[in-house]
């Protein structure tokens, strides 16, 4: 990923604030879900998670955060990626390397030929435009 792309989704990061849904899965199959605050660190989201989370995340690295609405109309801030688990100082350290990450909210596509039949602005992956942040109004 070159330095723009992390400059960019680190602004849109920055922008939503720590807090976020950190979602796993578990050993037999169900979400596991947690709010956390989240950090932007060199590139990656870094968080203190708890025994489950840093469990299910080594177990099933492919994970997600979920910056949620801050206000009626707004865009959910979705960033997929692969997470690592750090241990020290008896805290568990997640770190999660992004590979998508996507404004949502409901709504027509403002895009017909776009694969989101929602109202979805890409900010990371094979098909975004580099988006910083969603479209205002």
């Amino acid at each position: 990923m070159n330095v723009d792309v992390l400059h960019r989704l680190g602004k849109a990061v920055a922008e939503r604030g720590p807090g976020a849904y950190v979602l796993t899965v578990s050993n037999d199959g169900r979400p596991h879900a947690v709010y956390l605050n989240v950090a932007w660190s060199d590139g990656r989201l870094v968080a203190e998670v708890g025994h489950t989370t840093a469990a299910n995340a080594k177990a099933r690295p492919e994970i997600s955060l979920l910056f949620p609405v801050r206000i009626a109309g707004d865009y959910s801030f979705f960033v997929d990626g692969r997470a690592s688990v750090e241990f020290g100082d008896g805290v568990h350290r997640l770190v999660l390397t992004p590979t998508r990450a996507v404004f949502h909210r409901h709504g027509p596509a403002p895009d017909l030929n776009s694969s989101c039949t929602a109202d979805c602005v890409p900010v990371l992956g094979a098909s975004a435009p580099l988006r910083m942040s969603p479209p205002r109004g």
